[in-house]
């Protein structure tokens, strides 16, 4: 008979209240572990690092491809190297224009960098290529160094015109030199295992920044749609200055260039939303992007928009590849900021994507291992005049849903690109540059669709949504490197504020458990009474050990200061008594033999010049001596005020031990001590021993009990103790350590438990 879905299952366990003394011989805790020596490790590193490269363990491609099934894989990725290849080539070509480089360099970048990710790269599904963000970083670095006044010549009629040819092959330069620094950036990160710093670009930061980086994008596509030529503006604000020159040089629209930017706008929104509607239904979806770049083409060829029109067209593509050249190094001093944010970025991208597919699809993506196939990608492909790529999820969402399985589905859109490259490059000379705008605004729908995280963030995590803001509008503002710049650094600071703001807690017990719950949240978590249990829900370090300890103080009730104080008063007063006994305590003697003569007279008095002694018939004795006086009854009736006095004294400080007499800190979230903590906690322990009440630490990790033992934290007055394992243990004890057998609250908390 099966155990009924409704029964309750329960534990018991009897054992003994343990503090740290006690578990550390029951558990038998170990000594601290010494590591090996420095030389040692340097050794073994070599070892490993020289056995790597001897055996080619680094390249995946290596470990997968003698295992590669045509008949499973085959066709799938077939199916979907086409397609994404078809998208490589309107892509790379409009991103050129983005990057301030010639569209020819766009098919390169889609070409090379491919082949090298499809080697190093662990990511099944994700497209190595041109991306529009990693693109815009690049483009705002060529026009900086390469700024088109520079190139500025005189031409017939006295007319100033651009050396075009010129200014191209010094912006190629700078876009080769910056990715050849990002991939040497991201190949020492990768060897050296620092794959995790791309854990500091939350997804809310990278999320807000590439939206930002959209909007950059789209206000450099507007002078291509509108064929007009604004000015170029460069540091913090120089999107709204782009904007207002937009806006006043509306007026010299070029019409023929617009109304082909609407027609191609048009085809290209309708398209899309056909194959989003009806891709259940679609074998492949509709190449709108290569059908409009055709149309396009062959409109411009025909009616020589050109020359009649006077449309911009794309202009010559050579045919062919390019040896592999050196790039500049000589700029690298100028880019090296731009390199390493683009590196970042670009990673941040690759890898937030590809974990995205290895989760749904049940593989593992190497973080390490792709930082270092991104930056061989890159390093390779500034050899080859490339500009630095990443992944995109437009053509990765394509390479997924068309039945890419491996990486092979990138070498063949590698081959697509190389086909057009070779053979076809010239066919596209006469496309007009504006429908290579309107890709680009097509594209990038789905990074502004991220805005709808803003509602959604505004329900979940009113921190995420401030920091997706704030690195949005820093994007904005203050062009693409500081943005980022500022937007760590807002995001760190929200990190640290949290840290220091943490949510301070009392703690009670759960009727008939162990289990110690927020008694502001928990209706039956009830306080113990005369033990106050404390829980910060941060991590307690030099920033907020300050906090820590005025939370304490505030929670549990207790004025410190102000019982230090009361006790010093009485002190004093004490002393001050004491002084007082003696100067009287001659006079003590006589009041005494004073009412000792009293049953031999009823009455005597005595009259001096200095001093005056008389005994009353209650068998008071009033002794005045110079300016004091003093009453004295019988020796029994003046040690009983005495006491009542004292007792006046100390009922204050009595009435607070009553009411807390043990705290314990719960340290849970604590995983490290640092000095100012170690300093705090002393203060804490010394302080509430001077008012008679016990400290206790629950929950230490033995890292933090090692650290409180080198910092030197126990004493003969501060024992391991006082250290318990739980906050069971460490209430029981406290407990024990009270006359509590009249209590029915110590009935209820009997610590024998069975399994």
């Amino acid at each position: 008979m099966g155990v009924s879905e409704h029964a309750e299952a329960k534990f018991c366990v009897e054992r003994i209240i343990l503090d740290e003394l006690k578990l550390e011989e029951v558990a038998q805790r170990q000594t601290e572990i010494q590591g090996p020596a420095i030389k040692e490790k340097i050794c073994n590193s070599i070892r490993c690092f020289v056995g790597h490269w001897k055996i080619l363990t680094w390249i995946p491609v290596l470990s997968w491809i003698p295992r590669y099934s045509v008949r499973e894989n085959g066709l799938g990725d077939l199916v979907s190297g086409v397609s994404v290849g078809i998208m490589h080539l309107p892509q790379g070509m409009a991103y050129a224009l983005l990057a301030s480089v010639p569209p020819v360099f766009g098919l390169y970048t889609s070409f090379y960098p491919v082949l090298v990710y499809f080697i190093f790269g662990t990511s099944k599904h994700i497209s190595i290529g041109t991306f529009a963000v990693i693109s815009i970083m690049i483009g705002s670095v060529s026009e900086r160094l390469a700024p088109e006044d520079r190139f500025l010549t005189n031409g017939t009629n006295g007319s100033v015109v651009i050396d075009t040819e010129a200014r191209d092959v010094l912006r190629v330069k700078v876009a080769a030199a910056t990715t050849l620094l990002c991939g040497i950036f991201q190949v020492l990160l990768g060897l050296v295992r620092f794959g995790f710093v791309v854990t500091y670009l939350s997804e809310p930061l990278v999320r807000g920044y590439t939206t930002g980086a959209a909007t950059h994008v789209i206000t450099s596509q507007l002078k291509y749609m509108f064929g007009v030529s604004p000015r170029r503006f460069s540091g913090p604000l120089q999107l709204l200055y782009t904007l207002v020159e937009l806006g006043s040089l509306l007026p010299q629209t070029h019409i023929p260039t617009l109304v082909i930017s609407l027609v191609a706008l048009a085809a290209l929104i309708i398209v899309k939303v056909i194959n989003s509607c009806y891709s259940h239904k679609l074998l492949l979806p509709v190449p709108i992007e290569l059908m409009v770049i055709i149309a396009g083409t062959l409109v411009s060829h025909y009616t020589d928009l050109e020359a009649v029109n006077g449309v911009d067209v794309v202009g010559e593509i050579p045919s062919g590849l390019v040896p592999p050249r050196v790039p500049e190094v000589g700029f690298f001093s100028s880019v090296v900021g731009d390199a390493f944010a683009v590196a970042v970025v670009g990673y941040a991208i690759s890898i937030s994507l590809g974990k995205t597919f290895a989760l749904k699809y049940g593989y593992k993506v190497d973080s390490n291992q792709e930082l270092v196939a991104l930056g061989f990608s890159n390093v390779i492909g500034g050899f080859f005049q490339c500009y630095s790529v990443t992944s995109s999820l437009s053509r990765s969402l394509v390479q997924e849903s068309t039945g890419g399985k491996t990486q092979v589905a990138g070498v063949i859109s590698a081959v697509i690109v190389l086909i057009t490259v070779l053979k076809l490059g010239s066919l596209f000379e006469e496309l007009p540059t504006a429908v290579l705008s309107t890709i680009v605004f097509v594209n990038l729908k789905g990074m502004f669709m991220q805005c709808q995280d803003i509602p959604a963030l505004w329900k979940s995590n009113r921190v995420d949504l401030l920091v997706w803001l704030v690195t949005f509008l820093c994007t904005v503002l203050l062009n693409l490197d500081l943005g980022l710049a500022a937007s760590i650094i807002f995001t760190l600071l929200t990190v640290i504020f949290r840290t220091q703001r943490p949510r301070y807690s009392l703690l009670g017990r759960v009727p008939d458990t162990e289990l110690y719950l927020e008694t502001e949240s928990y209706k039956e978590a009830k306080a113990i009474p005369g033990i106050t249990i404390f829980r910060s829900s941060a991590m307690l370090y030099y920033a907020n050990a300050e906090l820590y300890q005025e939370a304490l103080l505030e929670k549990s009730g207790i004025n410190v200061p102000k019982l230090k104080k009361s006790k010093e008063e009485e002190k004093a007063k004490k002393r001050q008594e004491k002084e007082q006994d003696k100067q009287t305590g001659v006079l003590r003697e006589l009041a005494r033999v004073l009412v000792s003569m009293k049953n031999v007279s009823q009455s005597v008095h005595c009259e001096r010049t200095d001093d005056e002694h008389i005994i009353n018939d209650n068998s008071t004795a009033t002794v005045s001596h110079g300016n004091l006086n003093c009453s004295f009854q019988p020796e029994q009736n003046s040690e009983e005020e005495e006491r009542d006095k004292t007792d006046t004294h100390s009922s204050s400080c009595d009435n607070v031990q009553e009411h807390t007499h043990s705290i314990i800190l719960d340290f849970t979230p604590v995983s490290f001590i640092d000095t100012v903590t170690l300093k705090t906690l002393k203060n804490i322990f010394q302080d509430f021993a001077e008012v008679d009440v016990t400290v206790y630490i629950a929950g230490c990790q033995v890292c933090v009990v090692q650290q409180l033992e080198r910092g030197g934290f126990f004493s003969q007055s501060v024992s391991k103790g006082r250290l318990f394992p739980s906050i069971h243990d460490a209430v029981l004890h406290c407990l024990c350590q009270r006359d509590l057998s009249s209590s029915e609250f110590a009935l209820e908390m009997s610590c024998v438990t069975r399994f």
